[in-house]
């Protein structure tokens, strides 16, 4: 494996433990998956992009509707990273989005610490 491709999953699979509602670890598969996404190349700033935009979607609701199951797999991410290569949404949104879901995002930062 490449240095490269190794980084590649390494930020992959960091970014997607980061987010609310995935798991605390990867999984052999998680990683996989990241490596092929490596393999189609593509960007990281589209993987991104697809993340924040499924997790928004996701999490930034009504406090009372129900919660919704945990992700299991980066598998999950399929749907987004689609859509965003298809729509290729304006960086600005994504960037709103970001801001939208940053706070979940610091609690699962500190969840990750306090699990370590």
């Amino acid at each position: 494996m490449t240095a490269a491709r190794q980084a590649y999953i390494h930020a992959v699979v960091r970014n997607y433990l980061r987010l609310p509602g995935t798991p605390l670890r990867a999984s052999r598969g998680d990683r996989r998956f990241a490596g092929v996404l490596y393999d189609q190349r593509l960007p990281l700033r589209v993987v991104y992009a697809a993340f924040v935009l499924a997790i928004a979607r996701r999490e930034v609701r009504s406090p009372s509707a129900p919660r919704h199951p945990a992700i299991r797999t980066l598998h999950y991410f399929c749907a987004a990273l689609d859509e965003i290569l298809e729509t290729q949404p304006d960086q600005a949104y994504i960037e709103y989005l970001a801001t939208k879901i940053k706070p979940l995002v610091a609690q699962k930062d500190a969840l990750l610490k306090a699990s370590s």
